[in-house]
């Protein structure tokens, strides 16, 4: 899409936008999506960024600060900026939007002004059972994500032996569920028509969904023709046999 000079990748957790980011990152183009607002804290946004604490800046003069370090970062000297946004983040994210940019009618204006011409991209995953067991397992192991060779590339929590949870697994499909509400009721009130990516999509064809991307953002498509996929799908035996009992115990089909 001509113009493009950033892009939002609109998620949520376990909808392989780890996988997403790393191939869009590693082409070359498209600069280094990541969930550069990914907590409800300004402090823990410029930390991660980089950026020193500066008492004599303003509230609004420190959000300016962390959102140019955001902008370097993620178009990673390229023409482009990526972010990863997780449905979780919007909220908190939208209301520092509004301080940064008060005079911004909406909130695609206020991102226009923070980034350029924004593209929007809806990752999403049908099969909310499988989505949320492969969360529960995620939190229950402490690993969410592995390389292509098997080495941890991110744990957030010490080993655990994982142990099915129907309840859990109920609060986590009407958790993602809700996700989902909040992007499209978010989509409907900004006038936003998404690129939509298919998890599945994502998943059986890895280049061919980055050069979906590629093209429509306006950039070489063919700069994914060569990449390697850098992350194994963690989905096990045992993901498989709990999304299975969740169905039986449930009466899902």
């Amino acid at each position: 899409m001509p113009g493009t000079s950033a892009y939002v990748i609109c998620t949520a957790p376990r909808s392989g936008s780890t996988l997403l980011c790393m191939l869009l990152a590693a082409t070359g183009v498209a600069g280094d999506p990541k969930s550069y607002f990914h907590v409800a804290s300004v402090d823990r946004w410029a930390e991660s960024l980089g950026i020193e604490p500066d008492p004599s800046l303003s509230e609004r003069a420190r959000l300016a600060k962390v959102f140019a370090g955001a902008r370097v970062a993620g178009r990673s000297g390229t023409a482009v900026f990526g972010l990863r946004l997780q449905a979780h983040s919007l909220t908190f994210f939208r209301d520092q939007l509004a301080l940064l940019y008060p005079d911004a009618p909406d909130d695609r204006a206020r991102l226009r002004s923070a980034f350029g011409p924004t593209r929007f991209l809806s990752l999403h995953r049908t099969n909310k059972i499988d989505q949320a067991v492969s969360h529960l397992m995620a939190k229950q192991t402490g690993v969410w994500h592995v390389a292509a060779d098997g080495r941890e590339i991110e744990r957030l929590a010490p080993p655990t032996e994982p142990v099915y949870d129907a309840a859990a697994i109920r609060r986590g499909i009407a958790q993602l569920e809700a996700w989902d509400s909040l992007w499209e009721s978010w989509f409907a009130r900004e006038g936003i028509t998404p690129l939509r990516i298919d998890y599945d999509a994502l998943a059986d064809d890895p280049r061919k969904t980055v050069q979906g991307v590629l093209e429509d953002l306006g950039r070489d498509p063919s700069t994914a023709s060569g990449l390697a996929v850098p992350t194994l799908k963690l989905a096990d035996a045992t993901n498989r046999e709990w999304a299975r009992r969740f169905r039986s115990e449930s009466g899902e089909a």
